[in-house]
């Protein structure tokens, strides 16, 4: 890859990561009109550490002051025990199905557009349907509650399903409000995004060559930077504006994707 496309799939990555876009999704399709790609298909989950660095930067005071919480304050406690059960089922069936992820899902733009223009339709429904919200604080959202999210979550193992998408919907349709559903999705990140990377980076070190590790560096730095403007303003722009912004969005990157197999195969 060029440094420019480099530069540019990392700014892609940090820019639609925490929203309901699906980035996997938009850098396997711009990496197919671009005509690169890394080996093993690791330069896509690596770069996320950006995006992850990016969270843990803009919720660094929020960080600290659970840690400083934990150890005696049981709603903390509580908070802390619910993200990491949402957190297994993608560990476990994320650990299972990696190669069939990497080598299959990872290699189709047909089930890659599917799933944005159907994750498009989801949105655009769920963001007019009726809600009663039992929580208005991600604080309050109990393990129980939490799991449910953390299998929706799974569904975005399919590149194009947006892992923020399914868990802020998922969130959602379990009583919280959109603010707090998509506040939880950002916690749920933390734990999910990390262990993506370890385990791919721990699959895939063999392979990588010097110059995937600068490529991987330089779409890091990139995705941190645009991570940390979103992150800033998406929980404020989703609680305002709802995800039917998102919706038209998929169906329109979706739709172009599937026009353009049909016609360029």
């Amino acid at each position: 890859m060029d440094t420019w496309q480099v530069i540019f799939l990392g700014w892609l990555e940090g820019l639609t990561e925490y929203l309901p876009v699906s980035s996997t999704g938009h850098l396997l399709l711009v990496e197919r009109l671009l005509g690169v790609s890394s080996p093993g298909r690791t330069f896509e989950v690596l770069i996320q550490l950006g995006a992850i660095l990016a969270l843990l930067t803009v919720y660094s005071a929020k960080l600290l002051q659970l840690a400083r919480d934990l150890p005696r304050d049981p709603k903390t406690q509580r908070f802390v025990l619910a993200v990491l059960i949402a957190f297994l089922p993608a560990a476990v069936i994320g650990a299972a199905a990696h190669d069939i992820i990497k080598n299959v899902l990872f290699e189709s733009p047909v089930i890659i557009c599917l799933s944005l223009v159907i994750g498009g339709i989801v949105l655009l429904v769920v963001d007019r349907m009726n809600f009663s919200p039992r929580y208005h604080d991600v604080m309050d959202i109990p393990p129980s509650t939490a799991l449910i999210i953390g299998f929706c979550q799974c569904l975005a193992m399919i590149p194009g399903v947006s892992r923020s998408g399914s868990t802020i919907v998922g969130g959602m349709l379990v009583g919280a409000d959109k603010r707090t559903a998509a506040e939880f999705s950002f916690f749920l990140a933390m734990p999910t995004m990390s262990g993506a990377f370890a385990y791919d980076l721990y699959k895939n070190w063999s392979v990588l060559g010097v110059g995937d590790v600068q490529h991987i560096v330089l779409g890091f730095l990139a995705a941190f930077v645009t991570g940390v403007i979103v992150v800033r303003y998406a929980l404020d722009f989703i609680a305002s504006r709802g995800l039917s912004f998102f919706g038209w969005w998929r169906l329109l990157v979706g739709g172009i994707g599937l026009g353009a197999l049909a016609v360029l195969h």
